[in-house]
């Protein structure tokens, strides 16, 4: 009897240890790969993310990080970026989303052959429906973008002209809708963790492109001088990560 006493007393207390030796992990740490194609356009987006589980059963998660992503196309058009007071029907900040559009205010630069690297600060938020599946949504906050500077097409008021040198924004910063500036990567998604080092995600993405004009500017109809252009592009892809 005072053997199995304590054997016992032997196993309670190793299981103790065992549980203090072993945390439950608290965070959830990885990089992605993300491709994505659209019609005569795509990207590649390379990211690392560091999120925090939160509530008492951590299904939620949040976090930060950083993503590089690459964007290239053919011949696409670029819009008015802003202000936004021009180009949407009010422009409250977060209620600009639920605002008309003024394609009335628009002019539009076609774009020969964009192509732009941007490395931007990320905000992530992510939510496990169990151990396997999961959803989620992140987005750009502040950066910067390097790029190819090629020939654009500028068509306004009836008219076109022709600017050698057009060339993408250079800073980017989350503002909300039309007030944004730069070039901003944003994601929906749906992942499935096969493994307990890598998962794959469904990827719905929302892209902002931005160039602006060297050699001509749109004059809209107040007098405002204009030489940012956007196109905001909706593709689909796929990620792979790989967690720590």
């Amino acid at each position: 009897m005072k053997s199995a006493g304590v054997i016992i007393c032997l196993i309670f207390l190793g299981s103790i240890v065992n549980a203090q030796i072993i945390p439950t992990r608290k965070t959830n740490r990885f990089i992605d790969l993300a491709l994505t194609a659209g019609t005569s356009q795509g990207s590649a987006a390379f990211s690392y993310v560091h999120n925090w589980k939160i509530g008492k059963k951590q299904k939620w998660e949040i976090g930060l990080g950083g993503r590089l992503t690459s964007y290239y196309g053919t011949k696409k058009e670029y819009v008015t970026a802003g202000p936004a007071r021009l180009t949407r029907s009010q422009s409250i900040p977060f209620l600009i989303f639920f605002a008309d559009q003024k394609p009335e205010n628009w002019d539009t630069l076609n774009v020969q052959r964009p192509f732009t690297t941007a490395l931007n600060a990320t905000v992530n938020i992510g939510y496990h429906f169990n151990q396997k599946w999961s959803a989620g949504f992140n987005i750009d906050l502040i950066g910067f973008t390097l790029g190819r500077t090629t020939n654009g097409i500028l068509t306004g008021n009836g008219t076109t002209r022709n600017d050698s040198k057009v060339k993408p924004s250079a800073f980017n910063l989350l503002l909300t809708g039309d007030h944004d500036l730069g070039s901003l990567n944003s994601e929906l998604f749906v992942g499935y963790q096969f493994s307990d080092k890598w998962s794959l995600r469904g990827v719905y993405q929302f892209y902002f492109s931005e160039y602006k004009t060297t050699n001509l500017n749109q004059v809209a109809s107040d007098g405002t001088v204009i030489n940012r252009f956007r196109n905001k592009v909706n593709a689909f892809g796929i990620g792979i990560s790989r967690h720590f």
